[in-house]
């Protein structure tokens, strides 16, 4: 006769986290601090999430932000805190973009340059007229991430109170109410200019320029709004030194950080099973915070309910592809053995990828990658963006491989949405994408790419690609997307509901017991910590009151 099942060990908390990414780290520390019983189980046997260093290539000392690479939206607020150890590098150089048309110039945004060399360095790619315009445009975006960023870790504002908040109806019609390209296309004449511009919001979006929709110009916002000014800073010790401190933080507060454990169901009343070396155990809680994906949750709320069964798994999986989110984008790290040569002669690698390296955005280069890509094709050329971290932060490298002259690049690939898979089995995929970046890059340097790319231990080249079913393997981001969903504006809109403290903090699920705490919730996405703090924020004033 076989044993009878022992029954499920069951532990009971104040607080339940579902996965052990940054946002969720971030809110156990918050929780934690302030005398809560908190259990967070993350999947993977280690925590981070998207936010991790890791060596990416056999026998090569360098640790990669594998996946994300910068800070702009982690507030100072929490920092402080939290008592977080970090140091984040600002970039002296904004970006550099070759001429698509001409790749012996390019135009070189140095943060530092007096105004003289700022329209010089315009004037170099024919776009002297652009030069005051773009210091006018970006002087609005600054003052509307000076008023709007610190709204981000305190209630929602409605939509009323942020405009009145920003008071400037210009920058709000053209930013809010119009399209992004119809903005961009106004204020500047440069095709190159107006790509650069555009570039910040259709990072892992796939939409148009001119979409009504207005998906770029949410895109666009969260990009220009970090920090209170819209900079991208390098973090030391790269991605990983981020979610390792806010580990530290939560683990010190006293919160419990289990890795390895696999959420197998959630019963939203407070339950939620999850198998860890190879047991089934059971954790309750009266509030559960969930670090996942919306759509994730929901299957995982699904695979508590005993009546789930009564939907055909066919029907469950179309209504899943229906809503599905979409990410688009590959991302691509290379390690080199140095830096290539440009062809453009006048100015140093050093320069070029210390900030954001632009290939082949142009705005009409955008808008025929996205025509390409919404009709099945893989854009040629892809536009790409490339940040070298090591220029900023050589601590990731060992002191061997930095005194070499070793550098390592990130690239992000525009316009290649995961519906290419329909078309292309993953490794095919990945494999072609790879290579268009390859050919992009190119056609800007002197030199090809792959005669500067180090070997592995085993003689591979040190290049590592990641699809958008790559990252969903890995991440559980459905679909690739990076943001977890579409983005929201960070502000309530009319007729929003604002009765709970859920709903006010924007984290409010339709389960009242479970609360999103990651990219997920309104002002989620990127590494921020946004989503976390303001989940905690969420239970605390719900257990207050």
């Amino acid at each position: 006769m076989p044993l009878p099942q022992s029954e499920p060990v069951t532990t009971a908390h104040d607080v339940v986290i579902l996965g052990g990414g940054h946002n969720g780290l971030t809110a156990a520390a918050y929780l934690a601090r302030a005398g809560l019983d908190v259990l967070l189980v993350e999947r993977a046997d280690h925590l981070g999430g998207a936010a991790v260093s890791a060596e990416a290539f056999e026998g090569v000392d360098a640790r990669l932000s594998r996946y994300s690479y910068l800070v702009s939206l982690l507030p100072q607020r929490i920092i402080d805190d939290l008592g977080l150890d970090l140091e984040l590098v600002r970039r002296r150089f904004s970006s550099y973009t070759p001429d698509p048309t001409n790749p012996d110039r390019g135009l070189l945004v140095d943060n530092e340059a007096d105004a003289g060399a700022s329209v010089a360095a315009f004037a170099r790619v024919g776009a002297e007229a652009d030069a005051a315009a773009w210091e006018a445009f970006y002087a609005r975006t600054a003052h509307l991430a000076e008023r709007l960023f610190p709204t981000l870790t305190e209630p929602l504002p409605t939509r009323t109170e942020a405009r009145a908040l920003i008071g400037d109806d210009e920058t709000w019609n053209a930013l809010v109410e119009r399209p992004l390209g119809e903005a961009i296309e106004a204020r500047f004449t440069s095709d190159l200019v107006r790509g650069i511009v555009a570039t910040d919001g259709l990072i892992g979006t796939f939409t148009a320029l001119d979409d009504p929709a207005l998906d770029a110009n949410r895109c666009f916002l969260y990009h220009v709004i970090g920090g209170g000014a819209g900079d991208w800073d390098v973090p030391v010790g790269g991605m990983g030194a981020v979610s390792g401190e806010l580990a530290r933080s939560a683990r010190e507060a006293g919160a419990t950080l289990v890795t390895g454990a696999e959420v197998l169901g959630v019963d939203p009343a407070g339950r939620v099973r999850y198998r860890l070396e190879g047991e089934e155990r059971h954790a309750t809680a009266g509030t559960l915070l969930a670090n996942v994906a919306p759509a994730v949750l929901e299957r995982l709320v699904e695979a508590g309910d005993p009546n789930a069964e009564a939907v055909p798994p066919v029907v469950r999986e179309r209504l899943r592809a229906l809503h599905a989110p979409e990410g688009a984008q590959v991302k691509v790290n290379l390690l080199l053995t140095r830096l290539p040569r440009l062809r453009d002669a006048e100015v140093a690698p050093e320069q070029a990828f210390a900030g954001t390296f632009h290939i082949n955005e142009l705005a009409t280069q955008l808008d025929a990658a996205y025509a390409t890509a919404a009709r099945g094709g893989i854009p040629s050329p892809l536009p790409c963006e490339i940040y070298c971290h090591t220029l900023s932060d050589p601590s990731i490298l060992s002191p061997e491989l930095a005194a070499s002259g070793a550098h390592t690049l990130t690239v992000f690939g525009l316009h290649v949405p995961h519906r290419l898979l329909e078309r292309h089995g993953n490794d095919e995929l990945r494999a072609l994408l790879q290579q268009a970046v390859i050919d992009s890059l190119d056609s800007v340097l002197a030199e090809p790419v792959e005669s500067v790319v180090m070997r592995d231990a085993t003689g591979r080249p040190c290049i590592e690609t990641k699809t958008t079913l790559d990252l969903e393997a890995a991440l559980r981001m459905p679909g690739g997307n990076i943001f977890h969903g579409p983005l929201s504006w960070p502000w309530a809109e009319p007729g929003a509901p604002l009765t709970t403290p859920a709903e006010r903090w924007g984290v409010a699920t339709r389960h009242p017991a479970v609360l999103l705490c990651g990219s997920g919730a309104v002002r989620g996405g990127a590494v921020s910590g946004i989503g976390g703090h303001n989940a905690a924020m969420a239970v605390l004033e719900q257990l207050a009151g």
